[in-house]
């Protein structure tokens, strides 16, 4: 009985910190992509889930994905100064970055609606609160249904994507959209979140040695 309270305090305790602001931390999160397209369905397979690490200090955030297929990249987020550094290394492109302003573009924003949904759901302890989102363009339609919560002060790209009217920092999001006759789910949950100190360089804007600059990253 008393093994039994302890778990049940230490429970209770867990989630009541989870619902503090935490302002420096990591977060894991992994993207599953899927499709009732048997030959896609099997090129994707061959993708395997992608994970994505994220530290984040203040106004600044930094994501990391690594993947055997996809190559590695890095997105470094400074909100004080409205920048972003944005790099990508796979075998299609090489080494590339491209640095830019945070704030989505007019015409960006003019495919884009968001509007905030009825529902609300729990993720690792954190309420989030649902938005549905939906982009054209280049007539492709894509639809997500998107979580997110205020007690975190990491940036995400899709927020930082999606303007404004996206609140919070997403836990959780569903991607839905049709390209080529072929439909395509993209599912992204985040699986931990640690309140740790991180270190000042996982926030240099410095471009890497061996880099080459562009205007835009494919597939970022």
């Amino acid at each position: 009985m008393k093994n039994l309270l302890l778990i049940l305090f230490i429970a209770i305790s867990s989630l009541g910190f989870s619902q503090e602001m935490l302002t420096e931390g990591v977060v894991k999160s992994k993207q599953t992509m899927s499709t009732e397209n048997a030959e896609l369905q099997g090129q994707l397979a061959m993708i395997g889930d992608i994970i994505t690490t994220t530290y984040f200090k203040g106004n600044k955030t930094r994501s990391e994905t690594n993947n055997f297929m996809t190559g590695s990249s890095v997105a470094i987020m400074d909100n004080d100064n409205n920048q972003m550094l944005m790099t990508l290394n796979n075998q299609m492109t090489g080494k590339k970055y491209v640095i830019q302003t945070m704030e989505p573009s007019e015409e960006d924003m003019e495919s884009v609606k968001v509007t905030k949904g009825d529902s609300t759901k729990n993720v690792l302890g954190y309420e989030c609160q649902e938005y549905h989102v939906e982009i054209e363009k280049d007539g492709v339609v894509v639809k997500m249904d998107v979580y997110t919560t205020d007690k975190l002060s990491a940036i995400s790209q899709q927020s930082t994507m999606l303007g404004a009217d996206l609140k919070g920092y997403p836990l959780y999001l569903t991607m839905n959209m049709t390209q080529m006759g072929m439909d395509l789910t993209i599912t992204q949950e985040v699986t931990e979140i640690k309140k740790e100190a991180v270190s000042d360089d996982k926030f240099d804007m410095t471009p890497p040695a061996g880099y080459e600059k562009t205007d835009k990253l494919q597939g970022m």
